[in-house]
C-alpha cells in the first residue's frame, strides 16, 4: 500500500481518537462484544493474503495507481491470469504449521478484480483462464485446518465505471474543476449499489465468515468516506447476514462506539504498539515493503523482526496480521516461505506465550540493559520472559515480583530454571547455553 497514501491514513487514524463515540449503531454491550471477540483475542496471529491480478507485472500491488495505468492498458493482466499452481490447500497448511489461527484473502483490492464468483461483474476470477471461484476453494481449504477465515474486500474500485476518480485514483488530476470534467456521466449511487450487492454476496455464499476487513476511507477533498459508502447500512448489513462477524476500522465509522471492532495500525514499528494497549487491535505488516508479490523487493524483514512484531503485538494485548503476496502462479514466494517456516520452528516450542496471552500488570518491571518482552496468561496465572538477549553467565534479575513464583522453566523444552526470590526481587538462573532460538521464552508460574 503506497506510503503516502498510509501516512495520510494514519493521520486520519489518529485524529479519530479524539470522538467521542457516544453514538452507536446497534445494541451491543460490552460484555457481549468481549464474548464474541474472544476466540480473535486468544488467537493473536494470522495470515493477510494480497492476491490478484497485480501478481503478473509483480511490481507492487498499487501498479496500477503508481504507474497510472488506465483500464485498458491492465486488462492485459486479466487476459493473461492463469495461477496453474494455486492450491489453497497448501496455503492453509503451510498457515498452520507457522502457528495462525485465521487468514484473511483480498476477495478483491483496489484493482477491482473479484476472485469470487460475483453475479454483478464479469471481472472475475471465473472469467479468466483459471475458470474458478478462487475464493471459495481458499475457505475451504483453511477451514478444513481448523483456521477462522476473513474477507478483505476494498470500498476503492479503479475498474468499475461508475468510481468516481478521486484523489487516490490512477487517473486523478489537480483541481476540483478538472475531477468535475472527469466524472461527468458517473454515479456513485450506482456504485454503492454494487459494493453492498458484492459484499451481500461474499456474506452469505460461502458459510460463516469470521472477519469483514474493508478498505479504506479517506474523506475530505476529493477523497471517499462513509456517505460515499452508505458505511453505516453496509455495517448493519454485515452484522445481519453474519451476527459473530469481526469488522475493522477503516469505513469512516470510528466516532460510532460499534463502528467497527479494532483498530489496525498498519505498517508501524514494533515499539508503537505500546500505544494501542487497552483497546482491540491488530497490526498488519509485509514480509517485505509490498502487499502484493513484488518480484525485486529487497527489504524483506528478517526473522528476529518479524518474532519481534509477533511478540511485542501479543505484549500489547492485539494481534499480528501477517501479509503473503502469492505469485501470478498461485504460489507463495520461496522467501515467504523460508519465512514461515522459521516463525513456524519458533511457534512450534513457544507458542504457549503467544495463544490467550496479553500484556502483563505493570507491576512486573523488565530487566534494564536488555531487550526483553512480557507477556501474560491471566487464566493459567504464568508470566513468560522473551529474552532478544540472552544474559552472559545465564542470569536475571528482576524487580516487581512480589507474588510467589511457583515454578520456572524454559518454555522450549520444560527445563528447570533454578531462581531466587527475596522480597519483590526475582534471581533467574538459566544454563550457560542459549537455546536453539532466535527468542528464549522463560515460563514463570505463579502462584
Amino acid at each position: 500500500m503506497k506510503k503516502t497514501i498510509v501516512l495520510i491514513f494514519a493521520i486520519l487514524l489518529s485524529a479519530s481518537t479524539v470522538f467521542s463515540q457516544e453514538k452507536q449503531i446497534g445494541k451491543e454491550t460490552p460484555a457481549q462484544k468481549k464474548e464474541r471477540m474472544q476466540w480473535w483475542t486468544d488467537a493473536r496471529f494470522g495470515m493477510f493474503i494480497h492476491w490478484g491480478l497485480y501478481a503478473l507485472p509483480a511490481r507492487h500491488e498499487w501498479v496500477k495507481h503508481n504507474e497510472r495505468l488506465t483500464s485498458e492498458q491492465y486488462q492485459k493482466y486479466f487476459e493473461e491470469f492463469n495461477p496453474v499452481n494455486y492450491d489453497p490447500i497448501k496455503w492453509a497448511k503451510e498457515a498452520k504449521k507457522a502457528g495462525m489461527k485465521y487468514a484473511v484473502l483480498t476477495t478483491k483490492h483496489h484493482e477491482g478484480f473479484c476472485l469470487f464468483d460475483s453475479k454483478y461483474t464479469d471481472y472475475k476470477a471465473t472469467n479468466t483462464k483459471v475458470k474458478r471461484d478462487l475464493a471459495q476453494e481458499f475457505v475451504d481449504a483453511f477451514r478444513a485446518e481448523g483456521l477462522k477465515v476473513g474477507f478483505y474486500y476494498s470500498l476503492i474500485d479503479w475498474h468499475h465505471p461508475d468510481f468516481t476518480i478521486d484523489r487516490v485514483h490512477p487517473q486523478r488530476v489537480s483541481s476540483t474543476e478538472e475531477y468535475n470534467a472527469l466524472n461527468v456521466g458517473k454515479d456513485m449511487a450506482r456504485y454503492r449499489t454494487y459494493l453492498h450487492n458484492q459484499i451481500r454476496e461474499i456474506l452469505t455464499n460461502y458459510g460463516k465468515i469470521d472477519i469483514l476487513w474493508l478498505d479504506f476511507s479517506y474523506p475530505g477533498d476529493n477523497g471517499k468516506g462513509r456517505d460515499d459508502w452508505d458505511a453505516i447500512e453496509l455495517i448493519k448489513m454485515a452484522r445481519k447476514l453474519q451476527p459473530g462477524i469481526i469488522i475493522n476500522n477503516r469505513a469512516d465509522l470510528n466516532d460510532y462506539l460499534d463502528g467497527y471492532d479494532f483498530e489496525t495500525p498498519e505498517q508501524v514499528s514494533s515499539a508503537e504498539l505500546k500505544n494501542y494497549r487497552g483497546k482491540y487491535w491488530e497490526t498488519c505488516q509485509t514480509f517485505s515493503g509490498s502487499w502484493g508479490y513484488h518480484r525485486d523487493e529487497t527489504s524483506w524483514k528478517s526473522e528476529e523482526q518479524l518474532l519481534d512484531l509477533l511478540i511485542t503485538s501479543t505484549a500489547n494485548g492485539g494481534n499480528l496480521l501477517l501479509n503473503v503476496g502469492p505469485t501470478a502462479k498461485g504460489e507463495f514466494d520461496h522467501r515467504a516461505v523460508d519465512a514461515l517456516e522459521k516463525i513456524g520452528y519458533w511457534m512450534h516450542a513457544n507458542s504457549s506465550s503467544i495463544y490467550n496471552c496479553t500484556y502483563a500488570p505493570d507491576k512486573y518491571a523488565l530487566p534494564e540493559n536488555m531487550n526483553v518482552r512480557l507477556t501474560f496468561n491471566p487464566k493459567e496465572r504464568k508470566l513468560y520472559l522473551h529474552l532478544f538477549d540472552f544474559p552472559s553467565g545465564g542470569k536475571i534479575e528482576l524487580k516487581g515480583y512480589e507474588e510467589k513464583i511457583k515454578y520456572a522453566q524454559m518454555l522450549n523444552d520444560y527445563s528447570e530454571v533454578k531462581f531466587q526470590q527475596n522480597n519483590d526481587t526475582l534471581i533467574l538462573q538459566l544454563s550457560i547455553q542459549k537455546p536453539p532460538y532466535k527468542v528464549p521464552v522463560v515460563e514463570l508460574v505463579l502462584e
